[in-house]
């Protein structure tokens, strides 16, 4: 059965999700071994700026996934998942701070170079314990997590929904990127956090930490494939696609849509917030304008070319819409937008499913009508 979306719940563990998670395995594997292990003249050599530019992708496509488990199965369209990504790229910015150390412009050994240059005194409190890899862990998680729960419960507790929650969301977003700017935040301001040295102990320049990071960022990109797979095809996942299609008949069947959204929501704001930390230092850097509006539009560009409500086409729109801009970018700097606001009309004028949703549709329809496509055999001649 084909859903509104151009999957049905029990095809989200099918052969072609199982080949696609399979070949970002293998990636993880070949890529860093491919990096590391051949001389750069060798043709299979893959050079370090292609490694780091493919984990970035990585992490582009971890949120659209993310993204699309809230909008392509429950139907919230989130204006504002950029403040989880940079919310979760903050908190790996903060540790990988405190690790500078006295290796820093100024030498000291507590405060980052940016508190030196303000004439900061101390360690802000909500520094404290960042200095440890477990706790910055936890708050990757805890961060947009418990902003996600509480915006989520004063909104869904609300009805609110539609292009409200829409408004909203983006408000949300743009008043961290005000609050994050002040230097008086005590989060870098402007310039944010930079001049990262050591992660766990290992050089974060070298070849081997960034292909290390690679793999993680693509290990976690499978696993976050594998849940929404699993999630789409359970009972779980029917209740969400009924919630996304028709909340007021699923709240008469005797559900709860509020509490169904809000955890989703949750859900989805944390795989953000872990996009976010594999991010950062990847890139190198962390600054307010990751919590752009702009940036938020730009996750939902990549899931509506990609296909929502499908498992791998968040993923391709990613890839898809960040490595043209990669390209325009270098070659017409100038035009990229211009490239990008037609590329989301037309897919909303003709690839309403997106890039897989069309494809595994039109696929569906040659499979149940093959009649159709061939040609009638001639009638045989009267004897």
């Amino acid at each position: 059965m084909i859903t509104k979306t151009g999957l049905s719940p029990s095809a989200g563990l099918g052969k072609a999700t199982r080949i696609f998670i399979g070949i970002i395995l293998v990636a993880a594997i070949v890529v860093p071994l491919l990096n590391i292990t051949l001389p750069a003249d060798n043709t299979f050599h893959i050079p370090d700026y292609l490694v780091a530019l493919l984990g970035k992708f990585l992490c582009y496509a971890m949120l659209a996934v993310s993204l699309n488990l809230v909008w392509g199965y429950c139907g919230i369209l989130s204006l504002g998942h950029g403040a989880f990504f940079a919310l979760g790229g903050y908190a790996m910015g903060m540790y990988l701070m405190r690790q500078i150390g006295t290796r820093g412009v100024y030498g000291n050994p507590v405060l980052p170079d940016f508190m030196v240059f303000l004439n900061y005194k101390e360690l802000p409190w909500f520094w404290y314990g960042f200095d440890q890899f477990w706790f910055m862990a936890l708050m990757v998680i805890l961060v947009p997590g418990i902003l996600a729960f509480v915006f989520g419960w004063l909104a869904f507790r609300s009805r609110v929904s539609g292009v409200y929650l829409s408004i909203i969301t983006q408000a949300m977003t743009y008043a961290l990127l005000l609050a994050f700017f002040r230097n008086d935040m005590g989060f870098g301001g402007n310039n944010g956090l930079t001049d990262f040295k050591d992660i766990l102990g290992f050089n974060i320049q070298t070849r081997e930490t960034r292909a290390t990071l690679f793999a993680l960022s693509a290990l976690f990109l499978a696993l976050y494939l594998f849940v929404t797979a699993y999630m789409a095809a359970s009972r779980f996942g029917k209740l969400l696609m009924a919630t996304r299609d028709s909340e007021a008949r699923t709240r008469f069947l005797g559900y709860r849509p509020e509490k169904v959204k809000l955890f989703v929501w949750t859900l989805s704001a944390i795989m953000g917030g872990i996009a976010g930390a594999l991010y950062v230092p990847q890139v190198g850097i962390i600054n307010p304008g990751e919590f752009a509006p702009a940036n938020s539009i730009e996750i939902v560009i990549w899931t509506a070319v990609g296909g929502r409500g499908t498992i791998i086409g968040p993923v391709i729109g990613a890839f898809f819409v960040n490595g043209g801009k990669s390209l325009f970018t270098g070659w017409f700097p100038e035009f990229w937008l211009f490239v990008l606001g037609p590329l989301f009309v037309f897919t909303t004028l003709y690839l309403p499913k997106g890039i897989v949703g069309t494809t595994t549709e039109f696929w569906q329809k040659l499979r149940a009508k093959p009649a159709e496509i061939l040609p009638e055999a001639p009638p045989q001649a009267a004897e």
